[in-house]
């Protein structure tokens, strides 16, 4: 269901989250015409998420497994993150116009759970890596309270990226957060300032960068613990596939933070 989830975000965000501006922005008008399309897959996968967060909370056996408690945060944030970025499209779409500090406080709440996914997947990973590799030891290592310290130090990663990002607006943008902006919100007419950009590709790099070696490294390890592994071959290939599925995960989430620097390849060189 995580996997379903995380490929429309991904369409969503490739088609939505970047608001176009008035004859530069590739593909507005089929934008204007695939809107109301969008709408009603978003419900339907809200739904969804609520069900699977609402049932993830109400019986003890998930709240004390630290898998679900993991599985839960990161439902949680994608949603998040796929019902503001839907908000955004759906502004750009009635063509609403809004104030540079309304726009701010509601990008925050992107830039905050854009971090969470990659980081929180890393942290799945090396709970199978715990769980096949230790399987002694796995109750002591992974437990309820060392998963929610997991869980603050991943929102305080994304959390301190945040901060760094309203002093960049701050002291580096000579507009002012209480006029009136000419373009649809999004991060691209917030910023102008060409090191927030510099800043974004580094972070990005860096998170998916450190990402894929944890995955990949919990794969490994998964894989060699299999090989010399003389029972428990089911809960092993289980492990491994859900560590594939994280990389998966972690790919169609890096596919979506292309999206711009493709369209603004294109910027100019198609009508």
């Amino acid at each position: 269901m995580s996997m379903c989830f995380l490929s429309f975000r991904c369409s969503c965000e490739m088609s939505n989250v970047t608001q176009p501006k008035d004859n530069i922005t590739i593909g507005f008008t089929t934008n204007l015409i695939s809107g109301p399309v969008s709408i009603p897959p978003l419900l339907i996968f809200l739904y969804i998420n609520g069900v699977v967060l609402f049932t993830l909370r109400s019986k003890p056996v998930f709240r004390e497994t630290p898998r679900y408690v993991l599985l839960y945060n990161l439902i949680f944030s994608d949603t998040f993150q796929l019902a503001v970025g839907q908000l955004l499209y759906i502004l750009a779409y009635a063509r609403v116009y809004m104030i540079r500090y309304l726009c701010f406080l509601i990008l925050l709440m992107t830039f905050l759970t854009t971090g969470i996914s990659p980081y929180n997947l890393a942290v799945m990973s090396l709970e199978r890596y715990v769980a096949v590799c230790f399987p002694l030891r796995h109750s002591a290592i992974v437990t309820v309270k060392n998963t929610g310290v997991s869980i603050a130090v991943v929102w305080a990663i994304s959390g301190i990226s945040t901060i760094i990002r309203i002093f960049m607006l701050i002291l580096l943008e000579s507009m002012p957060l209480d006029q009136y902006m000419l373009d649809f919100c999004s991060k691209e007419a917030l910023y102008k300032h060409k090191v927030f950009y510099d800043y974004d590709k580094a972070f990005t790099g860096v998170t998916f960068v450190f990402v894929g070696i944890v995955i990949l490294c919990s794969y490994f390890g998964v894989m060699i613990a299999a090989r010399s592994a003389s029972s428990g071959k089911a809960s092993t290939s289980k492990a491994k596939k859900t560590v594939v599925l994280h990389m998966i995960q972690l790919l169609l989430i890096l596919s979506s933070t292309l999206v711009t620097p493709i369209l603004s390849a294109f910027v100019g060189k198609v009508d």
